[in-house]
């Protein structure tokens, strides 16, 4: 018979993300995705990252605004980035919105035409080791899919930086392409993999005292804006061995 572990990893290596229900506090929480491998210090060092609007960010596309947030990998520029990203919904918002939205980049890299798919395994980018808060590592040059010595690809996707050369840039940002880590390219990279996103995501509006989990080395997620304050969650990084 499966045991839940077996079902939930199972759910995580078939369609890139589970769900685990039941987690009401902090210590249950750490415990649950700790079965998947080491938690990892985030931006600020912490285990845990709170993810709940604070004032000062209202005009910018970040965790801790109501906006919505574009298609992106977590910590693009850490080496490697987490494994898993784990959402543990303290309060959720009641405004009908608030969405985690999960795509497939490997289907998204399966659905570019040769010359594109080619550039995303060949052209280095230089991802910046840090968000709005200014804490992290010195950053990467990687392509956007990197293979290891081991034969695993490792993917990193920011729609922001391909686009404004910020992981969390104001809503009105607009940059001269030439300023871009990819230029034109990169805009056109990013509009693909929006338009993919939008056709194939799974949006998870996660219930209270839930945990949802993915596969941060494969899938790409966004969120949708909310107007609800007290929505809370709370952020882990996972690092895990293949």
């Amino acid at each position: 018979m499966s045991t839940a572990l077996d079902i939930h990893s199972r759910e995580l290596a078939e369609q890139g993300y589970t769900l685990l229900e039941g987690i009401t506090t902090d210590e249950e929480a750490a415990a649950a995705v700790g079965v998947f491998g080491e938690l990892v210090p985030q931006y600020d060092g912490s285990l845990r990252y709170q993810v709940k609007a604070a004032p000062g960010f209202e005009q910018r596309r970040y965790s801790k605004s109501v906006n919505t947030i574009l298609v992106h990998t977590e910590a693009p520029g850490w080496n490697p980035p987490p494994t898993y990203l784990a959402l543990h919904c303290r309060v959720q918002a009641t405004c009908g919105s608030g969405h985690t939205e999960l795509a497939d980049m490997r289907a998204f890299v399966a659905s570019l035409s040769e010359r594109d798919r080619a550039a995303l395994y060949e052209q280095t980018v230089d991802w910046v080791g840090h968000n709005t808060g200014g804490v992290g590592t010195e950053g990467v040059r990687r392509p956007v899919v990197e293979v290891t010595d081991s034969g695993q690809e490792i993917l990193r996707f920011s729609y922001n930086l391909l686009t404004t050369g910020q992981y969390d840039p104001p809503v009105d940002a607009a940059v001269d392409p030439e300023q871009l880590p990819l230029g034109s390219f990169g805009i056109h990279l990013a509009e693909q993999a929006e338009a993919f996103f939008r056709e194939n995501r799974v949006s998870v509006l996660i219930p209270e005292n839930h945990v949802l989990i993915w596969d941060n080395q494969r899938m790409v997620h966004a969120r949708s804006a909310y107007t609800d304050k007290r929505r809370h969650l709370t952020r882990y990084w996972i690092a895990a061995q293949r």
